[in-house]
């Protein structure tokens, strides 16, 4: 009944004036519901938890839904151990619970801090885990054997804070300490007590800082608020400032604890590797393909989409053009590899693709060919070696028009967002100590979201599921609406789960892994078309106002203004003004993700 009466509504305030007393007392009624409703919501959650017994998602571990794969034989991954040049540490994702809290963090369902068990004989503790309690308990942190010195036991503890003072549901009271370290050590992790007496000296060790390099807070852990407060106590996961392919930081799993301050000064450092041997805990070739059948992902596409994937050698055989900058009326056809594309410099505007140019075959290649196509798969190393991200690119021939989102109005938005050569990409990062899944990136508009293997679908195994934006071809984690906006106004990215699907293992190519080539010996041979650096498609030229203008036509008056404003702030690259460039250009092909 709610439902009816709030369409009806709807129904009706779009037959009113625009300016009108009752559409702006219908709106802020309307806008008023909405947040009640909202706070409710949130509510209800907190209750759930707090007042029913129900178990916190936090108390029940995350376990992949198959087990893992027996991996190809090789030299070090999937062994369980990696040797950074002098100190050995191992991958420990078994934990004893020290103490939680019941409020405050995401989702104010409180976190929960433990420290490692169950430590390999010679190992030591780096620092204890901690997780917020809204998702399955799914984490690791790394433990230490020393091999040249390179351990030592702190010489004293600082308590850095305790929660005595908080009026909050929490297991007693917690502590948080910080090793101070004898001279030429570093802390790379903190140690959480139940008791206001200092840690034994052997509970922990520090690291030799040549062993050591900078980090960087990451996300939000915990704080007594339901949002981080800059001016309060804040706990946050570490990984290293500087991340790539070549970037030698190794983070250990701990977290970060800082009370208040501007971006205060890290007590903590992450690990180094100082022996980036990637053959010995990388995986082999085989070990890739085994890695890739056991976590590929299945794509779905919303039952509207018109504009389907294709291999890249579809796109070329049916009539792709290859145009250059003052020679624009003697396009050339592309040979299937790209070999006669012109390779490496810079994205200088000297070369384009296009479509074909007759009409038939332009259109028919814009819907692209779901059956040619074909997942390329880039393999680098990450965080030092000591994880693998397998990057999963697919290619469009073309991206479809984008449809914004206004309070209660869905306006077509016309040529924006249209653009040829569209190329989109999902990422898996995999523990090299165990070869297990472990975050996902979803890809979204040159930006993006890590979804951790907790929260991430599955099916067939541990296959990812992943949902593909109608038109845009953004990647989600889960099906239905996503708004890229904000106060109501943005674009839509719909999501569904339909019955056209790709799967990214069935027919894949692995274009690149730099690090298995060498001097000798070319592992994987990259094909010519992924070192052509120009764009996959001609810049746009359209009158921009004049499609706002006929988008916002059926907008009430008082709409106008605050959408048009926002579409102009739109990067050219979601306004489909520019072609991409291709897989190679990107700053993560190299580097980490956004």
């Amino acid at each position: 009944m709610t439902v009816l009466v709030l369409v009806f509504v709807l129904v009706f305030l779009e037959t009113l004036q625009p300016n009108s007393r009752i559409y702006s007392r219908i709106k802020r009624s309307l806008n008023f519901v909405n947040k009640v409703t909202e706070k409710l919501t949130e509510m209800g959650n907190c209750l759930s938890f707090f007042e029913t017994g129900k178990a916190l998602p936090v108390e029940s571990a995350f376990q992949l839904p198959s087990p893992l794969l027996t991996w190809p034989p090789g030299t070090g991954f999937g062994l369980g151990t990696i040797d950074l040049g002098g100190l050995q540490v191992c991958q420990i994702t078994s934990f004893d619970k020290v103490w939680s809290t019941r409020e405050g963090g995401p989702d104010n369902l409180g976190a929960t801090f433990f420290e490692p068990s169950s430590l390999p004989e010679g190992f030591f503790m780096l620092g204890c885990y901690s997780q917020p309690n809204n998702q399955p308990l799914h984490g690791w942190v790394l433990a230490g054997k020393d091999q040249s010195d390179v351990l030592r036991e702190p010489i004293d503890y600082t308590l850095l804070w305790s929660s005595e003072s908080l009026k909050i549901k929490q297991d007693g009271i917690g502590y948080i300490w910080i090793p101070v370290p004898p001279d030429g050590y570093r802390a790379v992790g903190h140690v959480v007590t139940s008791s206001q007496e200092k840690p034994s000296m052997e509970k922990v060790r520090c690291v030799r800082a040549d062993f050591t390099d900078q980090c960087e807070a990451n996300t939000w852990i915990w704080g007594p608020g339901k949002t981080s407060d800059p001016n309060g106590f804040n706990v946050f996961n570490l990984r290293p400032k500087t991340r790539g392919t070549t970037a030698m930081g190794v983070p250990v799993g701990t977290f970060i604890a800082q009370n208040g301050g501007k971006d205060p000064p890290l007590s903590l450092v992450c690990l180094r590797n100082n022996y980036l041997n990637y053959e010995s805990f990388m995986p082999n070739l085989s070990q890739i393909e085994a890695l890739i059948q056991a976590y590929s992902p299945w794509v779905y596409f919303h039952p509207g989409e018109a504009y389907f994937p294709s291999s890249v050698s579809w796109f070329f055989n049916n009539g792709a053009l290859l145009y250059k900058k003052g020679e624009e009326s003697k396009p050339i056809p592309i040979d299937s590899t790209g070999s006669n594309l012109p390779q490496g410099g810079s994205n200088d505007g000297a070369y384009w693709l296009d479509l074909p140019v007759d009409g038939k075959a332009k259109e028919r290649v814009k819907r692209g060919d779901l059956q040619s196509s074909q997942a390329y798969f880039h393999i680098k190393p990450m965080y030092a070696g000591t994880f693998t991200d397998i990057a999963i690119w697919v290619f469009y021939p073309f991206n479809g028009p984008a449809r914004a989102k206004v309070e209660f109005f869905n306006v077509s938005l016309g040529k924006i967002g249209e653009h040829v050569g569209d190329w989109e990409h999902l990422t898996l990062r995999v523990s090299n100590f165990s070869g297990e899944l472990w975050k996902v990136y979803f890809a979204q508009h040159s930006k993006g979201v890590w979804v951790d293997s907790s929260e991430v679908e599955f099916q067939n195994g541990n296959k990812v599921v992943a949902y593909a934006s109608l038109h845009g071809h953004a990647s989600y984690p889960k099906p239905g609406l996503v708004l890229q906006g904000s106060n109501g106004i943005g674009i839509r990215n719909d999501t569904a789960k339909s019955k056209i699907v790709m799967d990214t293992g069935e027919n894949c190519s692995i274009v690149a892994a730099e690090y298995l080539n060498n001097n000798k010996t070319t592992v994987v041979e990259e094909p010519p078309w992924l070192n052509y650096f120009r764009e996959w498609g001609p810049k746009v030229s359209y009158d921009i106002a004049e499609e706002i203008k006929k988008a916002d036509k059926h907008l009430p008056g008082v709409l106008r203004k605050d959408f048009e404003k926002f579409i102009r702030s739109l990067p050219n690259e979601v306004l489909g003004e520019e072609g991409p460039t291709g897989p190679k250009m990107k700053n993560n092909w190299n580097g980490d993700e956004a």
